[in-house]
């Protein structure tokens, strides 16, 4: 019975890396599909200047470390703010804010992470003596969120103000 405890709480340790919290007990309530719509949030794309220019310099190995070094500090800004990593793409990193959960100040939120990525990006820079610089874009209003696939699911978000910061960055 313990162990069956034990991969329990195993189980959705997992899940809650993969999705919010929130959504992860809609998942495990077996609430199909999940989808919400937000009338006040703020989403936020990132990546690396020259960064394809960057992976013609160094190693795989350096990349990899350099990639994770800096995503692992903005995961842990993520987490300070209480805003939701939505994903990576290569590069590019996409975080947000009053999703799943509303909360008023979204957007204050949101900036204060952005200026905290800018900060790890420099301190990274200085500790590596490479060219790190990140440009971001950030927009604030409606947009849809959900999950989206069956077996390698994600937690994502759409809408015109997802598509505006996109542009913005």
């Amino acid at each position: 019975l313990s162990l069956l405890h034990a991969e329990k709480d195993r189980y959705k340790n997992l899940l809650c890396t993969l999705v919010p919290a929130a959504i992860a007990r809609r998942i495990e309530l077996g609430e199909t599909p999940i989808a919400d719509s937000h009338t006040e949030m703020a989403v936020l794309f990132s990546d690396f200047v020259g960064f394809t220019s960057l992976t013609r310099r160094i190693a795989p190995h350096q990349l990899i470390k350099l990639l994770n070094d800096m995503f692992s500090e903005f995961d842990a800004a993520a987490e300070r703010h209480g805003v939701e990593k939505i994903k990576t793409i290569g590069d590019a990193y996409m975080v947000a804010s009053g999703v799943p959960e509303p909360r008023a100040d979204h957007v204050v939120a949101l900036a204060s992470m952005a200026l905290d990525m800018i900060a790890a990006a420099r301190d990274i820079s200085v500790e590596t003596h490479l060219p790190i610089n990140i440009r971001a874009g950030m927009a604030s209003g409606p947009m849809m969120a959900g999950v989206i696939g069956k077996r390698k699911f994600s937690y994502d978000v759409w809408g015109d103000t997802v598509n505006m910061a996109s542009r913005m960055e």
